[in-house]
């Protein structure tokens, strides 16, 4: 019975993306600048007269590059011809669907909140000030129930839809309906700073880029501080994750958790694998080869070590709970049971370093606030 409707309004915001351009004293001001990407390499910025070409290099995990041309608000570019089919976002943006809590702490770095005007999913949401703005009404839950919402977005018809990595058959229907997507998939970068460095996508949406640059110099600069600091402690031996379903997921050298625990002077089991994701193993496998190790970074919400045994009693064998040390990172829940690691941790991993450092040489960081990790007792 939806479906009348639906088409009515696709057919209409369809015929108003034919519109002519916004004249350019019609544009709001754009801070100026252009980015210089040094880590990341899922993306590429190229800046040409009056537009630029964002590239992102695997929007969803074993898809083919796509490439955006973002037009300045105001010009009108003549683009190559292998461009000619390539979505064109007039920036900067005033209105941006976001299809991950990872974008929004982007934006309230950039200072931007104020261009967010949808998310996927609410729930999920921690940041402050962008709970704040939901509770106001000035951003729309486009997928409460993790589906898109394809008339709620085309009725919302923001200027972009920012996706989670992943693609969605329903992003097809939106972008013939003339709203674009663009594909946010950081999480696919191996490095820690280079998934915070795509706070410069956004910046290149929004019109922030110098912002974006002062940001992450800073995010940046911290970072190799403290990894620095850590480079001259012995290795510490630590085990990351736990069970999930039968299956333990533990970091291999080459990926972004194993990257973190190298630079916090942690001694990885699996380091030598170079892998940019991580390794499937049953418990007897993990304990043969990490079970001794004296700190265990577990990936669940738990609160305390009877949670952990309450789980599965195995547990209860590893060093780290007999006489060792546990974590978890749950320090940061929202109010809708979203956890802060997974949204500001990504795009501060200067923050995650400092916690790991802490834990696992105290000696370099004594009176360390924790920001994402609790021990648990």
């Amino acid at each position: 019975m939806r479906a009348l409707p639906v088409l009515l309004v696709l057919l209409a915001v369809a015929g108003c993306a034919a519109a002519p351009p916004t004249p350019a004293t019609d544009c709001a001001p754009a801070s100026g600048g252009r980015s210089t990407v040094e880590h990341a390499e899922n993306f590429s910025l190229q800046y040409e007269d009056g537009y630029q070409v964002l590239t992102v290099h695997e929007p969803s995990p074993g898809a083919p590059a796509e490439s955006y041309v973002l037009v300045s608000c105001g010009a009108t570019p003549e683009v190559p011809p292998e461009l000619a089919a390539a979505q064109r976002i007039t920036v900067p943006v005033d209105s941006l669907y976001s299809g991950s809590t990872t974008h929004l702490p982007l934006l309230v770095d950039l200072d931007r909140v104020d261009v967010l005007t949808g998310v996927a999913t609410a729930g999920f949401v921690s940041s402050p000030q962008v709970r704040e703005a939901i509770e106001a009404g000035a951003v729309a839950e486009y997928a409460p129930t993790e589906q898109v919402d394809v008339e709620r977005v085309v009725t919302g018809r923001p200027d972009v839809l920012m996706t989670g990595g992943f693609d969605d058959p329903a992003y097809a229907t939106l972008r013939g309906a003339g709203v674009p997507v663009v594909a946010n998939a950081e999480y696919l970068e191996p490095t820690p700073l280079g998934r915070a460095e795509w706070i410069k996508v956004m910046a290149a949406l929004t019109g922030d880029e110098l912002r974006a640059t002062a940001v992450f110099d800073q995010v940046e600069a911290s970072y190799t501080g403290t990894e620095a600091r850590a480079a001259g402690a012995a290795p510490v031996p630590v085990v990351a994750g736990s069970l999930f379903e039968g299956v333990w997921s533990v970091p291999a050298g080459g990926s972004y958790m194993g990257r973190l625990l190298a630079d916090a002077g942690g001694a990885n089991p699996w380091a030598a694998d170079p892998s940019a994701s991580s390794l499937t193993l049953d418990f007897e496998t993990v304990f043969a080869k990490a079970g001794q190790a004296p700190v265990w970074l577990a990936t669940q919400d738990w609160a305390s070590r009877a949670d952990a045994l309450a789980a599965d009693p195995r547990y209860g064998e590893l060093a780290a709970m007999r006489e060792g040390r546990t974590f978890t990172a749950n320090k940061a829940i929202g109010p809708g049971g979203g956890n802060d690691f997974y949204e500001r941790g990504v795009t501060r991993p200067d923050l995650v370093l400092a916690d790991l450092v802490a834990i696992l040489h105290p000696e370099l960081a004594p009176g360390h606030e924790s920001t994402f990790y609790t021990e648990l007792r």
